[in-house]
């Protein structure tokens, strides 16, 4: 009997110290993200996350329980066309000047689309701050690539460059038919008229936001195709756009500071106004273009 009792007292220990055991080795008390959905382990005392649960981007990066940025859409793995929408949170030091950097990347290491990432809140904190993004482009065929979220490094030093990539399916969409004006120098061999385009015609992603797509084109510059046929572009490389709107048959069109960098002589200066004025001006909702630099329009462009 005694012996009995031994074994019983052997065994209810055995069974507790490994209870112990495993709740030492187990992560308890949190919400996992499990295969895209939210899963208790141990017992929790917060509610479950409201935000979605990612699907695990490559290098596990930009996903829940990243500690910088976290993007709710797209998921990771997922198959999109175009225009992307872009969402997620970022803590406030992964911006500057309220906003960053990103683009579609191919397997092949081609940019695909370009963009600008704007926070919806007050970016001066150390906390996370929610943005959204949109990127247009144009595949024939599922695409296998990636979205690269760039920390902005105004600096420009390798050390405080940061990025987060998610993987997707690129898929082709619906198409649309825009014009986008370059100087030619087969048309006007000595640049006669400094303020003369002439259009080529580019096939982007169906969007309503049409102007700006049209100057994403623009900014992009003459294809190999194009230069052959003596197309070029006055405007300097790397250019962004701040914004666009439209009001009372007036494009407003905000570039950063890139527009007018050691850009010189009042042909260079003309030309460039006249491929911005002149893309826009080809929707029947703008017959005056405001251009201006980071907010600024006065003394911009000067040669």
């Amino acid at each position: 009997m005694k012996k009995f009792i031994l074994l019983i007292a052997a065994a209810f220990i055995i069974v507790a110290a490994a209870a112990v055991l495993l709740r030492l080795i187990t992560p308890e008390d949190r919400w996992a993200c499990v295969d895209g959905e939210w899963v208790m382990e141990g017992n929790p005392t917060d509610p479950r996350p409201s935000e979605p649960c990612n699907g695990a981007p490559i290098n596990g990066n930009g996903g829940a329980e990243d500690d910088m940025i976290r993007v709710s859409s797209p998921l990771g793995g997922s198959s999109v066309i175009s225009p992307l929408t872009v969402e997620g949170q970022a803590r406030g030091n992964w911006y500057f000047e309220a906003d960053f950097p990103l683009e579609l990347v191919s397997a092949d290491g081609t940019v695909l689309a370009a963009g600008i990432a704007t926070a919806q809140g007050d970016w001066m904190t150390e906390d996370f701050v929610p943005f959204s993004a949109e990127l247009n482009f144009n595949v024939t065929a599922a695409t296998d690539a990636e979205l690269v979220l760039h920390k902005d490094n105004p600096s420009g030093l390798s050390e405080f460059d940061d990025e987060r990539r998610i993987t997707l399916i690129l898929m082709p969409g619906d198409n649309m038919s825009i014009e986008v004006y370059f100087p030619n120098t087969v048309f006007d061999p000595e640049m006669a008229d400094c303020g003369r385009t002439y259009a080529v015609t580019r096939t982007v992603p169906r969007t309503l936001a049409v102007g700006q797509a049209a100057l994403a084109e623009l900014l992009a510059g003459p294809t190999d195709a194009e230069r052959e046929d003596g197309y070029i572009t006055s405007i300097n490389d790397g250019v962004r756009i701040n914004s666009l709107r439209v009001e009372d048959q007036t494009a407003y069109a905000d570039f950063d500071e890139q527009l007018e960098f050691q850009v010189g002589g009042s042909c260079r200066v003309t030309s460039i106004r006249a491929q911005v004025e002149d893309t826009l001006k080809q929707f029947p909702t703008v017959d005056n273009v405001i251009i201006s630099v980071n907010g600024r329009i006065e003394d911009i462009l000067q040669p």
